[in-house]
């Protein structure tokens, strides 16, 4: 089958909880860890419930797009339990292929502990299980080299083999790209190895997305941008113009209150945040929202502008419903 989209990445059983025990220190010396979530050392915390749900950056991904009505598979591995069979079923009742989703009998599913704060932001701790073991293999290939769009999330295990294999099928001659369109939101453990091990795939990116603090640690893992100030980190303007000059069609970072911001090396594009009814739950806002700007750059032929509006009104109705995939937008064919 062809897809217009296929997810690549990770899948999750989550937990959730809220708490209003921490305190939030501002530690504005780390441009890096610029706010922190404290509790008392050795205290019993009190939590009233326990919310059940699913996440993961290719699984959420995959929901976005599906809702929008566009063909989606999701590559993507789990255990031979339980959540594993869960997270499956979940995709399906989503209306996401399932076809490359891969069964690890050796590793448990992927799962994520969520603390949520007041006014909705939330620490994740994250435990990767089977996603780890993400393989992209031959037969794999010929499946992605005839999709259309491959929306790829973050990757961890053998994530530097698997971004070779992804990025062969993208040839580019000059200025003109064939093979499928990547847009790509990495994880932590790419930005873990710096610009040097990421570099050679941006120039065959299409949408390159990631938040501030990821932004500049990117710029910061440069060599030659290595002494710039934290002032000058601190402006987006001069981030996403540096991030451009690496090699992607477009930049997309997310400012969390501030909006996001986007850079096609043309115009600078900057929106405000659709102000949601309710703040519930951050969780997941960066995947709802690269991936519905993602397939507003589909449904709307590239205009940049009202794939920016479309993100950011899926992220407000997010944002309302706790958990990750719940309260998404839905259009009809």
């Amino acid at each position: 089958m062809n897809y217009n989209f296929v997810t690549i990445g990770g899948a999750t059983r989550d937990i959730s909880f809220f708490t209003d025990q921490g305190v939030l220190i501002n530690n504005s010396r780390d441009v890096l860890r610029q706010k922190l979530l404290a509790f008392e050392y050795g205290a019993k915390i009190k939590v009233d419930q326990f919310y059940y749900s699913y996440g993961g950056g290719a699984a959420n991904a995959a929901v976005a797009l599906a809702n929008f009505g566009l063909p989606v598979a999701c590559l993507t591995m789990v255990g031979a339990d339980e959540n594993g069979r869960l997270i499956v079923k979940n995709l399906k009742t989503q209306r996401v292929d399932t076809r490359l989703v891969e069964i690890n009998q050796h590793e448990i599913s992927g799962s994520s502990f969520i603390l949520v704060a007041p006014g909705g932001e939330r620490v994740i701790f994250g435990a990767r299980g089977a996603n780890r073991d993400l393989k992209i293999n031959q037969a794999k290939l010929n499946i992605l080299k005839k999709t259309k769009n491959i929306y790829l999330a973050s990757l961890s295990g053998n994530w530097e083999n698997n971004l070779r294999q992804i990025f062969s099928l993208v040839k580019k001659t000059g200025v003109k790209k064939t093979g499928p369109q990547v847009f790509w939101n990495p994880g932590a453990t790419q930005y873990s190895g710096g610009l040097k091990k990421i570099a050679p795939y941006l120039k065959k990116t299409k949408v390159f997305a990631l938040n501030q603090d990821e932004a500049i640690e990117l710029v910061s893992s440069s060599t030659a941008r290595r002494r710039l100030s934290n002032k000058f980190l601190n402006k987006t303007e001069n981030l996403i113009k540096i991030i451009k000059s690496f090699g992607p069609e477009i930049v997309l970072i997310t400012l969390g209150h501030q909006g996001v911001m986007a850079y096609d090396g043309q115009r600078i594009y900057r929106r405000p945040v659709i102000k949601e009814k309710k703040r519930i739950d951050t969780t997941g806002v960066g995947d709802i929202f690269n991936s519905s700007f993602a397939a507003g750059l589909e449904l709307y032929r590239g205009d940049i502008e009202r794939a920016l509006i479309l993100g950011l009104k899926n992220t407000a109705t997010k944002i309302a419903h706790l958990g990750a995939q719940n309260g998404l937008i839905k259009l009809k064919k």
